[in-house]
């Protein structure tokens, strides 16, 4: 029911971090596992790391263009698209009043069209194959608000309503489409974060239940569940995987 053998899996920012983790769990479930991003040398390391026929390719996916490139390039040399995991984001700290409207597009883009424009791509290949999973990566701030980061908590809202709109519209072509939201996960983006806002590493341990930052590996099995056949009745499902912290009071 978990083995993802013969499935080929994208993986947008899957160079590091969150996407990472995700590429890891799929590949160890079986996955041939193709790397989308910018930075061509980590997307190499990622690549070596995970062996198994896994592939690097560039891309940038806020361009049409970039983006059905990946989609093409990916059939051609792996025969299909099965799973497509749009974890690639970024965010910019400032408070709505300083934000600009160049910032805002760029975190909108490069977080939530990003998603829409590989979804459309990689729809028509999952329909032919009469099957597809897609896991869109939200956060936090699809919940909770946060001063310092309109843009990425607007992104990552849209990201649940954008989950919620293609598991309804595809679900005839039995292809599952599901959010995962982190909780505060010891990345390089949050490492930054870390250093801009005081008090943020003692207040999330704080208010984690499991009295810890979150890793990459802790993605390896929601990465698995959601792309294999255990979640074939999961659909427009926004799954925190946060230690808790959602849920304390």
């Amino acid at each position: 029911m978990f083995e993802l053998n013969g499935k080929v899996a994208i993986v947008t920012g899957g160079n590091g971090g969150i996407g990472l983790g995700m590429a890891r769990g799929l590949a160890g479930a079986g996955a041939r596992v193709v790397i989308a991003a910018r930075n061509r040398e980590k997307s190499a390391a990622a690549r070596d790391e995970l062996g198994a026929g896994a592939l690097a390719i560039d891309v940038d996916v806020t361009r049409e263009d970039s983006v059905a490139a990946l989609v093409r390039s990916t059939v051609e040399q792996c025969g299909r698209i099965d799973i497509l995991v749009n974890n690639a984001g970024i965010n910019i700290r400032k408070a709505p009043d300083v934000l600009t409207l160049a910032e805002w597009h760029e975190v909108l883009e490069t977080n939530l069209t990003s998603a829409y424009l590989c979804s459309h791509a990689a729809y028509p290949e999952m329909k032919k194959a009469g099957a597809g999973k897609i896991v869109n990566i939200g956060s936090m701030l699809s919940i909770f608000g946060a001063g310092f980061a309109p843009a990425y908590a607007a992104s990552k809202g849209g990201i649940v309503q954008f989950t919620k709109a293609c598991a309804s519209a595809w679900a005839k072509d039995n292809i599952q489409v599901n959010a995962v939201l982190p909780g505060w996960i010891d990345t390089a983006l949050t490492r930054r974060a870390r250093e801009q806002i005081p008090g943020l590493h003692d207040n999330v341990l704080k208010r984690t239940p499991a009295g810890r930052w979150g890793t990459s590996d802790d993605f390896h099995g929601i990465a698995v569940f959601l792309s294999s056949g255990a979640s074939d009745f999961v659909t427009g499902a926004a799954i925190t995987v946060d230690g808790g912290y959602s849920i304390q009071a």
